[in-house]
């Protein structure tokens, strides 16, 4: 064998016992303990919704799932952690479409929405609700509009975060409506709740989990939702198209992400679960109750919606100006 032959059959045999540590973890994957990181607080819409799903992951998957809520920059600290986190199906983002809106309110943001991840797939699609304080002196889009008008920058609404769906359908709200407000960015939806029902800000614009109860209990007024189309969980709320404010539409959805370069038999690994999960009659139906819909699909449908969103939030942001605050 010549010197060249030999160091080429080196090689191969060097990649081989190279390759098979890492296929033997792919074919028996998982065998230890999963992390969903959950880029908000506990109590927000997103804790609401892995915790909905937590359960049914570890019977599917066989390991227990541990959420570990990591708030703060509209979900850009926890999404951080995942992006830098081992490609080993492990670490999962758990997180809400702020995740395609952030690139365009933060201009230095630490990692690659797209480059940095790998789609696992969508979860549930929810609209944002605008609710308001008790005291405010509003029952509806209408004379919320009016007040506004008449006491210009005296009212202020909160989200979630700077470039949190919420924050985008607040400052859309002022754009459309020509009023003007101030946005108060929490570090998840159970701080702004807690702070909208204590009076400290009258306005939020949130997911609905993350307000359902309160309304359901009277003790938030709900005005309007952000979506084309009413909510089941709250059919009486109306839109905002129908409350009078024309061309107007923000939808919101929670997915699965894990960090770029995780083995593709992983990811199906996550899918399949995914969609076994969301099709079940009782996850479908506590995700109804918390006004989200089971979508479930392809790795590569949520890839197509993430460069889709990313291309029309950006559009949005530079008409309304939107930046972080």
């Amino acid at each position: 064998m010549s010197v060249l032959n030999h160091l080429a059959h080196a090689a191969l045999i060097t990649a081989a016992v190279l390759a098979a540590p890492a296929a033997h973890a792919q074919q028996h994957w998982p065998d230890k303990p999963i992390r969903f990181v959950v880029p908000y607080p506990p109590g927000g819409g997103t804790d609401v919704i892995a915790r909905i799903v937590q359960e049914r992951f570890q019977k599917e998957l066989g390991q227990p799932i541990i959420i570990e809520n990591r708030g703060g920059a509209a979900g850009s600290l926890g999404t951080d952690v995942v992006a830098k986190a081992a490609s080993d199906g492990y670490t999962v983002l758990f997180t809400l479409s702020s995740h395609t809106i952030n690139p365009s309110i933060y201009p230095k943001l630490p990692f690659n929405t797209v480059k940095d991840f790998e789609p696992v797939g969508t979860i549930a699609s929810l609209p944002q609700i605008l609710v308001a304080n008790l005291q405010l002196p509003v029952a509806n889009v209408a004379e919320l509009i009016a007040l506004a008008k008449a006491k210009p920058d005296s009212l202020s609404f909160a989200s979630v975060g700077n470039g949190s769906p919420g924050h985008l359908a607040g400052e859309l709200f002022k754009l459309r409506t020509g009023t003007k407000m101030t946005h108060i960015p929490y570090r998840g939806g159970g701080p702004a709740v807690t702070d909208v029902l204590g009076g400290q800000v009258p306005l939020l614009w949130v997911s609905i989990p993350a307000a359902a109860q309160f309304v359901k209990t009277g003790k938030l007024k709900a005005l309007a939702v952000s979506t084309a189309k009413r909510s089941a969980a709250f059919p009486d709320v109306p839109t905002m198209q129908e409350a009078g404010v024309a061309d107007f539409e923000v939808d919101s959805w929670y997915a699965m992400f894990v960090p770029a370069k995780t083995p593709k038999p992983i990811i199906d690994k996550l899918n399949a679960a995914l969609n076994t999960i969301v099709r079940e009659p009782d996850i479908r139906a506590k995700l109804l109750a918390q006004g989200s819909e089971g979508v479930g699909g392809t790795p590569a449908a949520l890839g197509a919606v993430v460069k889709v969103e990313l291309a029309r939030w950006s559009g949005l942001a530079k008409e309304a100006n939107l930046k972080a605050d």
